[in-house]
């Protein structure tokens, strides 16, 4: 006998709004402008880079492979960590000024969870700040009350694929994972996400169009309004146009 569903579970970065391209890459940018540095990471080649976990990790691997006659400080970790600080500082801004907007049905599906009683969570691994600025600045200042779970940043010791927050979330929920539906945006996040039981719904954007989504229930260039429908790129959704609770619950079987 199958469960009902309870609990929509998201991802943030890239599933919620297109943060790498409009706001992470920028605040790098604007935080090596700052220090002096002639440094500027194109959407092309962020998307590169993006292959690299974590912005300090991504600043040091920038090093040594587009730049590797740069001459770094004496100490080298203190220096990325800085740049890294004045590039969070500059993403921060970017939200709290509703530069990034919410993706397309983001929205709407988060009212009609909450209209319905189906509780709502985040698991990301991206910093707990990150994330409530985002949920303030592009849904509503009460928005972080929406979410029941918010788990992130480092709240667990392993990021994505491993399934390490997922677990979590879904002990927070007391929930089964039958009884929830995950939201992603990348190969990551799907192996995460499923690697827990979940049944997962992608939305690939620029970044992620070419990655491998084997395992994902549904796979769709966005979650679509009433005017303007998602395309399916694998799985079945029926007769539907743009992803609502009805077909959330077909899924979940």
């Amino acid at each position: 006998m199958g469960k009902k569903l309870q609990a929509l579970i998201f991802d943030v970065d890239g599933t919620l709004a297109d943060t790498e391209r409009d706001g992470h890459r920028v605040a790098f940018n604007r935080a090596f402008a700052d220090a002096g540095l002639n440094w500027d990471w194109s959407v092309e080649l962020y998307g590169k880079l993006l292959t690299v976990a974590g912005g300090k990790e991504r600043i040091r691997y920038y090093l040594q492979n587009y730049l590797p006659e740069f001459e770094l400080p004496p100490d080298a970790s203190s220096w990325i960590a800085g740049l890294h600080a004045a590039k969070t500082q500059h993403y921060q801004q970017l939200l709290s000024e509703g530069a990034i907007p919410l993706r397309p049905g983001v929205r709407r599906l988060l009212e009609e969870a909450l209209d319905q009683g189906v509780l709502l969570a985040i698991a990301t691994t991206t910093a707990p700040d990150n994330a409530e600025t985002l949920l303030k600045a592009a849904i509503a200042p009460e928005a972080v009350s929406w979410f029941k779970v918010i788990a992130a940043g480092d709240i667990v010791p392993a990021k994505k694929p491993d399934p390490a927050i997922y677990q979590y979330t879904l002990k927070a929920l007391d929930l089964y994972p039958e009884e929830c539906l995950a939201f992603e945006d990348s190969h990551q996040g799907v192996v995460s996400a499923t690697r827990s039981n979940l049944k997962t719904i992608i939305t690939f954007n620029g970044y992620t169009h070419h990655h491998d989504f084997t395992g994902a229930s549904l796979v769709l260039d966005h979650l679509g309004e009433p005017d303007q429908p998602f395309t399916v790129r694998t799985g079945d959704a029926g007769d539907a146009t743009h992803f609502h609770l009805e077909l959330a619950r077909k899924i979940i079987g």
